[in-house]
């Protein structure tokens, strides 16, 4: 049934171009063809590139604010102060329970930046020239960073890993720079799909499957419907991306937004496009408040969309890890060499080098109140050792009006910690698979290494702490028929059973208010019975009458 609401939702929608098929039209097309410009045809592009610096100076020359945009994002400086805790967030000052740190680790991390060329401490965050184009870009699918080279494509066909007797081929530069256009979710996915070591470690809502989802993973990626890209919602100005994982938003109590209306909102929340009362319903009055659009509105002062949106993550086929116990690395074969160990559907369940790992498919979410602070554990912050860690935290009071019940992915760890100053320490871990570190494996060695390259302490005593890890789900959205069903919540052994500050019904009971309810049950039936009686005795009266 059409409403003003919904009317006003597919109308902003078609200006927004965002969401057409709420009105009926076809999805956007989102090829390089649509691009203005063919970049194959200009002239500063007609040359062999024999780095990737060089094909960013040919970027720049039309392109000339483009590099100082890149070099104002978290993209490329890797460091944010949170204002609303204070602290400093980084790849280098904060911690994981994954690869657990970038320090020391530096030129295999940084094959995820944007740049060229971190290798240690001495990058050049002020040069344009270190910015990398081409990452975020690249339409051919050819182009990539492999972990170890800083950051750099493969510009000569080199062995990968060294010694492997596998070799990467040279990327074609010049190919690929003739090939740009505006990023897919394949750019995007080449890091935020495999952060921490694989395809969905971290997140559990991204990994691979994205790239051609189906209706079923995710209705906004759809190949054969909406077929989003990431940037889609994530609306970018000025290389500035809209979202934050360390700075989420929990809460957007407001309609859709609207194109070119100045408004301090994030474009990337489910309320930019839907609006906070996205259910067809009633529009008031009694029978408002009866019907199923309206009471699934009112949730919306209480629960993420996300919520009953995902009713669980890692649901493309790629499995996501839940847990890792970095305590059994290195462990050596027979042979006195690192190995892997695979589960029956060919998934690393062990490694040498980083020690046993749970995996999890069709994941159902834990869930927490959240308000859209988060704090994390820094590596100079002491820690109780006798408790489990929580690297972050999301913080949130039961019914606050900026706070949400959220799904939330819960990663556990085994990590090294030092006994005597009581910090969490990032080993040096990333180290070709032929090294002979790995093969007379060395956990104070590691820690040696780490610690140097951090100028942190580290007194030679170490042991192991367990911690957690909170990640927000937010992709991955089912389609509406499969969006929870209100038993999901409303039961005694429902997935809210950890939630207070809230009554659910057919979960928690009142005995007052159980005696209440029975008792107005029992009148109204008193009621009705004695009505209908009343009307029986009294048939032949009105008859006569």
């Amino acid at each position: 049934m059409l409403t003003v609401h919904t009317i006003r939702h597919a109308t902003l929608c078609v200006l927004l171009s965002v969401c057409p098929a709420l009105a009926g039209l076809p999805a956007i097309a989102h090829a390089a063809a649509s691009s203005t410009a063919d970049h194959g045809k200009f002239s500063e592009l007609q040359k062999p590139f024999k780095s990737g610096e060089e094909v960013t100076t040919a970027c720049l020359a039309c392109h000339t604010e483009a590099a100082r945009q890149v070099m104002a994002t978290r993209h490329w400086t890797w460091d944010y102060t949170n204002p609303a805790t204070g602290q400093r967030l980084g790849k280098m000052t904060m911690l994981n329970s994954f690869c657990i740190g970038n320090r020391s680790n530096e030129a295999f991390c940084t094959g995820c930046h944007t740049g060229y060329g971190w290798k240690d401490e001495h990058f050049d965050f002020g040069s344009e020239r270190n910015v990398d184009c081409l990452v975020c870009h690249d339409t051919t699918g050819s182009y990539t960073k492999p972990a170890g080279l800083a950051g750099h494509p493969a510009y000569t066909r080199t062995e990968y890993p060294p010694g492997s007797g596998k070799y990467l081929e040279a990327v074609d530069l010049t190919r690929v720079a003739q090939h740009v256009g505006k990023s897919r979710r394949e750019n995007c996915g080449v890091c935020h799909y495999f952060g921490g070591g694989g395809d969905g470690v971290k997140h559990g809502d991204l990994d691979s499957s994205l790239n051609h989802a189906t209706r079923a993973l995710d209705v906004h990626m759809d190949r054969n419907g909406l077929d989003f890209r990431c940037a889609t919602c994530h609306q970018t100005e000025s290389h500035k991306v809209a979202g934050s994982r360390v700075a989420p938003t929990a809460a957007d109590p407001h309609g859709p937004l609207m194109r070119g209306k100045q408004e301090d909102r994030n474009p990337a929340t489910c309320q930019a496009c839907h609006g906070d009362q996205p259910h067809a319903g009633k529009t008031g009055g009694l029978l408002g408040t009866l019907s199923h659009g309206d009471r699934l509105n009112a949730h919306t002062r209480t629960l993420a969309c996300q919520t009953c949106h995902i009713p669980a993550f890692a649901r493309g086929g790629v499995p996501t890890k839940m847990r890792w116990d970095y305590t059994t690395a290195g462990r050596l074969d027979e042979r006195g060499k690192p190995f892997l160990r695979k589960d029956e559907s060919g998934h690393i369940v062990y490694d040498s080098r980083k020690g046993d790992f749970t995996l999890g498919e069709n994941v159902i979410p834990e869930y927490r109140w959240f308000d859209g602070k988060v704090t994390y554990t820094l590596q100079a912050d002491q820690i109780d050792p006798q408790t489990t860690v929580a690297i972050n935290s999301f913080h949130g009071e039961p019914g606050a009006p900026g706070a949400r019940i959220w799904p939330v992915k819960v990663f556990e760890g085994k990590q090294p910690y030092d006994k005597v100053h009581r910090t969490l320490l990032i080993p040096h871990t990333a180290i070709p698979d032929d090294s002979a570190f790995w093969y007379n494996f060395d956990w104070d060695k590691a820690l040696t290494a780490g610690a140097k390259s951090a100028a942190t302490p580290y007194s030679g005593e170490y042991g192991f702490v367990r911690t957690t890890m909170l990640w927000p789900i937010t992709h991955m959205v089912a389609p509406k028929e499969d969006a929870l069903a209100c038993s999901a919540c409303h039961s005694q052994d429902g997935r809210l059973q950890g939630i207070t500050g809230v009554y659910l019904p057919a979960r928690d009971h009142s005995a007052w208010l159980d005696r209440i309810g029975f008792s107005v049950a029992g009148l109204t039936l008193f009621g009705v019975l004695g009505h209908g009686g009343l009307r029986i005795l009294t048939r032949k009266t009105r008859k006569e009458s």
